[in-house]
This record gives C-alpha cells, sequence and structure tokens, in this order.
C-alpha cells in the first residue's frame, strides 16, 4: 500500500477534527483523538499542523468547501440562475457545518482573536472565491473584488446568525441569507447601471486589477 502523503494525512484528519474539537477544543488534544480515530500516528499528526488551531481550521475549512461543491455538482448549478447559485451554495456550506456547530463556534472565537484577524479574513476570501468560482462568475475587473468582499460579509454575518439559531430546521438563519442576498444582488444592479453611466470607474477597475490580495 502507497503511504500517505502529508497534504493525504491533513484532509483526513481535518475531516475528522471537528467531532473532537466540539469537546476539546482546536487543540493537541482533539488532533490526538482525531490521530487514534484515522489511525494516524499522532507525532506524525502534529506535523500536518505546525501552525496548530488555526492551522486545523484552515484544513476544516477546505473540508467544507470540497464537501460544498459535491452537494451542488457544475450540471444542477448550471440550470439555476446567478442569485439561486450563490444561495444554493451558501446553503450547501451551512448544511455541511450543522452537524459541527459547537466545533465551528470554538473556531471563530478563535478566529476572532486580534492575532488570527488578517488569516481569518483570508479564510473568508477564500470561501466566497470558490463559491463565486462554482457559481460561474469569471470577472477579472473591480467585480472580482467586489463581488468576493460582499459575499464574504454575507457568509460571515449568516454564520453569526447560525451559531446563536435554535429555529426549526434553522429556518431563521436561511430567511437571514436570503436577505442578504437579495441586497448583495440589488447592489449589484445599482453598480452596474452606475458603471454603464460612469465611464472613469474604469480607473478604479484598473487599480483594483493591479491588486493582489493575500489569499493562501
Amino acid at each position: 500500500m502507497t503511504e500517505a502523503t502529508l497534504d493525504q494525512m491533513r484532509e483526513t484528519l481535518a475531516a475528522a477534527l471537528p467531532h473532537h474539537a466540539a469537546f476539546d477544543g482546536w487543540g493537541d488534544a482533539a488532533l490526538t483523538l482525531a490521530a487514534t480515530e484515522t489511525q494516524i500516528d499522532p507525532a506524525v499528526a502534529r506535523l500536518a499542523f505546525p501552525g496548530g488551531a488555526m492551522d486545523m481550521i484552515d484544513a476544516w475549512f477546505a473540508v467544507v468547501d470540497a464537501a460544498m461543491l459535491t452537494r451542488l455538482p457544475a450540471e444542477r448549478l448550471a440550470a439555476m440562475k446567478i442569485r439561486e447559485r450563490i444561495t444554493a451554495l451558501v446553503e450547501a456550506r451551512i448544511d455541511v457545518v450543522i452537524p459541527d456547530l459547537e466545533a465551528l463556534r470554538r473556531a471563530v472565537a478563535i478566529l476572532a482573536q486580534p492575532q488570527n484577524l488578517v488569516r481569518a479574513a483570508k479564510l473568508g476570501w477564500r470561501a466566497a472565491d470558490v463559491m463565486w468560482r462554482a457559481a460561474g462568475d469569471t470577472a477579472t475587473d473591480y467585480n472580482h473584488y467586489t463581488k468576493r468582499g460582499l459575499l464574504a460579509g454575507v457568509y460571515g454575518s449568516t454564520v453569526t446568525v447560525l451559531l446563536a439559531d435554535d429555529s426549526e430546521g434553522h429556518a431563521d438563519t436561511r430567511a437571514f441569507l436570503r436577505r442578504r442576498i437579495d441586497n448583495v444582488m440589488q447592489f449589484e444592479k445599482a453598480k452596474a447601471r452606475l458603471s454603464h453611466s460612469a465611464p472613469d470607474r474604469l480607473s478604479l477597475a484598473r487599480f483594483l486589477g493591479r491588486l493582489r490580495y493575500p489569499v493562501a
């Protein structure tokens, strides 16, 4: 049998980690339990996450991204309008994390710590980028940045509502999401009208096009 690479072990551990992080936090105890569950040497498991909790959370969010895309394959998304695609993608992401809400709550608390804010922003941007790309967005001008920034805000605020939501089937969270998506779409329509009537906005597009948002 071919020995698993560190990346493969990281992905395997990341899928198991939230079940233990819910009780033991995003630390060594949860990692040891996840390693035992997946039959990986705990010492090797620690090598997979040299950055500790933030690396574990990062890897889990990547697993969430993959699970979201599995639930919504390209051919299914293609049959939807853009608003429906974005809503469905965020809802799929929510459905993936619902079984691990306590782990998510603990992860959000870690992400909110001052020393982690920059990386938390990168993770939010990455999630939004994955969703927009899955939705078929190919924008390369300033729209690329505004769309991802807005969606990162929508997803972040939706998670905040989710963590306090005790409604049946998390109906309050889903209703909140739809209202926020409506707001975003209204903004996009207004922005499109403005861009047609203000050619000088092209200078903003050129400026943003030179930026390189630090995603990792």
